[in-house]
């Protein structure tokens, strides 16, 4: 009688203390849930973590806000989500500049794999080298020729140091053995300005944030960074087609959450993601700005990811000789 009631107490027991983890997954998201985006409106980043925020707003039937908080290459947001309560209701997309620009810091304010939590990889995209038309290049291989002609007279445009657009284009100089003058701006349309009216003469963005400039008739597409051609430009050859392979790069676009996020929390949010990646209208907005969903790969394999990116721009920034400010 005595080992009965004992059993039954037990089980009672387990079922009361399992019943407030149940309760609380099933009530997630109780609240709206911040996305933040290292970089201004209208970027790269900005357009995938709108797209993704759309869809999993209409299936929480919560919201799912995007907020944008650029400057200093990202380290600004980037610190945000490290430092934010690690309970799934503040989350970041990560992109280049989330490895490399602490890279550039003398007293970085976070570490890029210890201080975040991989949630979701997105998409791994292209950038695209786009031109001012004022320059009088059709292709990559011209484009060179001009600045060989002029060291230190062509200008290139960034969103600041050790982001993607500073180190992608970094490469392409390397590669091509040509010497350019840096010139980082703050926002996207700052950017864009500069491009537009020749005070720069090219960029290299990822290809959402280039596509503005790409339809207008003051700048052309010359190459894009990735392995193969992508959707959204499939005229323009990739860097390898034009004659400059070393120039090849993409970029991880993805979610993390601050350090010590539950494990249970993860799981779920990467469920969640997910299944709005595998939706077939989010696979044709991604596939308009070049990108393609990766619903698949797990927190930890984006993870080792993350890991990889790290060492590869650490490497990359010590052989450019960028030292940390």
């Amino acid at each position: 009688m005595f080992t009965f009631r004992r059993a039954g107490i037990t089980g009672l027991l387990s079922t009361v203390l399992a019943f407030p983890a149940s309760a609380a997954e099933q009530a997630f998201p109780s609240r709206p849930i911040r996305l933040l985006v290292t970089t201004s409106a209208g970027s790269g980043a900005d357009f995938f973590a709108r797209t993704v925020a759309q869809g999993l707003t209409e299936d929480y039937k919560q919201q799912v806000v995007v907020e944008n908080r650029p400057g200093a290459g990202g380290l600004i947001g980037a610190g945000t989500i490290a430092t934010a309560t690690p309970d799934g209701y503040t989350l970041g997309i990560a992109s280049t500049a989330h490895v490399t620009a602490p890279l550039l810091q003398a007293k970085p304010p976070y570490r890029p794999i210890e201080d975040f939590t991989a949630v979701a990889l997105l998409t791994t995209i292209s950038a695209v080298l786009v031109m001012n038309a004022g320059v009088p290049a059709k292709n990559v291989q011209e484009l060179i020729a001009i600045a060989k002609g002029k060291p230190g007279q062509l200008n290139y445009a960034s969103l600041g140091d050790g982001t993607a657009a500073h180190l992608q284009a970094e490469m392409f100089n390397r590669a091509a053995g040509i010497n350019v003058v840096h010139v980082p701006f703050k926002t996207v349309g700052d950017a864009y300005s500069a491009a537009l009216s020749g005070e720069v003469q090219y960029i290299v963005f990822l290809v959402p944030s280039a596509m503005p400039l790409i339809k207008s008739a003051k700048m052309r597409a010359l190459a894009v960074t990735g392995k193969a051609r992508t959707a959204a430009l499939p005229d323009v050859p990739t860097f390898a087609e034009a004659g400059i392979p070393a120039a090849e790069s993409e970029v991880l676009l993805g979610i993390v959450g601050p350090a010590k996020t539950p494990r249970e929390m993860v799981t779920r949010l990467h469920r969640d993601i997910a299944t709005v990646l595998r939706r077939s209208d989010i696979r044709e907005r991604f596939a308009s700005q070049g990108g393609v969903p990766t619903p698949d790969t797990t927190p930890d394999q984006y993870a080792d990811l993350l890991k990889g990116e790290y060492a590869r721009y650490r490497k990359l920034i010590a052989e450019l000789g960028l030292k940390p400010q």
